[in-house]
């Protein structure tokens, strides 16, 4: 069984020590999704939605929260991203009455620890930001499931998703 790292001796939370971990390139690749309805897919495929840009807007902010992951979750150490973006694409089976908004950010930066947290935290956001423009048009909305695709740098190696 591994050691709990993020506690102290006394059993309370703590920040782990990265100080002596190498500085490699780390990425990281989150994916989540919104379940719309047609008014909603319209909107932001048609560009009519009252409140702008629906994927302009979701885009900064993926950006903000990863630039702001450590505000935000309380043991991710501050670090100097070096790259971020935000992807969207539409999952749609208009028989089926399906409309599907597919997000994926990618994280970048060279340091002593990982950006999984940042690419989760940037997924995450661009999904509540769709949620909160496009809440006037349906409050059915479903945000997720959201998930790690892939990482890569660090003492623990690679992941990919299968």
């Amino acid at each position: 069984m591994s050691e709990l790292t993020h506690f102290n001796d006394q059993g309370r939370a703590r920040m782990v020590d990265v100080s002596d971990k190498d500085e490699t390139v780390r990425t990281a690749v989150a994916r989540s999704s919104v379940l719309v309805n047609e008014t909603i897919h319209r909107q932001i495929s048609e560009g009519t939605n009252k409140k702008g840009d629906v994927f302009a807007v979701a885009q900064v902010a993926g950006i903000m929260a990863a630039k702001n992951t450590p505000q935000i979750i309380p043991m991710c150490h501050p670090l100097p991203l070096k790259g971020i973006d935000i992807s969207f694409k539409w999952n749609v089976d208009e028989a089926a009455g399906h409309y599907e908004v597919l997000l994926e950010a990618s994280v970048k930066t060279k340091g002593q620890t990982g950006v999984e947290m940042e690419a989760l935290t940037a997924v995450s956001a661009s999904a509540l930001t769709i949620y909160d423009m496009c809440k006037a048009a349906g409050k059915e909305m479903i945000i997720g499931p959201t998930m790690l695709l892939e990482k890569t740098g660090g003492k623990s190696g690679d992941y990919k998703r299968d």
